[in-house]
């Protein structure tokens, strides 16, 4: 099967030009809206990689519209964003889930669909806030090198999970926990060069590893 019977629909958690570097050929569509899914598989097209998915202003991605298209024999996978929640979801009705963020989902470690909902720039897909399960993953390497203590990574969770997801971003967080007292200066200056040079970014990881799996699937067809 050619890549260009698979679709990817990413945006903010990957871009078109990050996705096509990794493998050329592939298709790829903005976050999809509800009727996106249905509208592809009608195309022809034979396996569907689902990693970014409108959350807030639009409809989303429906349950019974994935299902249908697998029914019809397309191959839908996700991974990431609204892919990684929607797997979790439908896995049992043969979905396929990619990635870590789809398994926290899975085995309820997170639940909330804000987990993994960014602000982006409409035109470019250019994200725009810091999603919460990126948060997650900073704190967890903020606390294995010591920089944050247990009780100082609770606070700063707490605090993220406070703001609303179109506000949520590390400068913002950060300047808000030393005004609280919850960080010194001197901890704002320590936490902001660490995520500097740190990978954090979980989401970009699973969408990567999305397309990685979608390629595999074309090239066994």
């Amino acid at each position: 099967m050619a890549k260009h019977d698979c679709v990817i629909f990413t945006g903010p958690s990957l871009s078109w030009s990050e996705a096509t570097s990794l493998y050329k050929g592939l298709q790829c569509c903005p976050p999809a809206v509800r009727g996106d899914i249905s509208k592809t598989a009608k195309n022809g097209v034979k396996i569907i990689g689902l990693i970014d998915g409108v959350f807030y202003n639009r409809a989303a991605v429906s349950h019974r519209e994935i299902i249908a298209v697998m029914k019809s024999g397309v191959t839908v996978m996700g991974g990431s964003s609204m892919g990684a929640l929607r797997a979790s979801e439908l896995d049992s009705f043969g979905m396929i889930g990619v990635g870590k963020i789809y398994t926290c989902f899975k085995e309820g470690v997170i639940e909330a669909d804000d987990e993994v909902a960014v602000a982006y720039n409409p035109v470019t897909f250019t994200p725009l806030s810091d999603p919460l399960v990126n948060i997650r993953a900073a704190l967890h390497l903020l606390s294995e090198a010591l920089i944050v203590n247990t009780d100082t990574n609770k606070a700063l969770l707490n605090l993220a999970k406070s703001l609303f997801y179109m506000e949520r971003n590390f400068p913002l967080l950060l300047k808000t926990a030393e005004l609280r007292g919850l960080i010194s200066s001197s901890d704002r200056d320590d936490i902001g060069l660490f995520l500097a040079s740190n990978d954090y970014d979980l989401k970009k990881r699973d969408a990567k590893l999305v397309i990685q799996e979608v390629v595999r699937f074309c090239d066994q067809r």
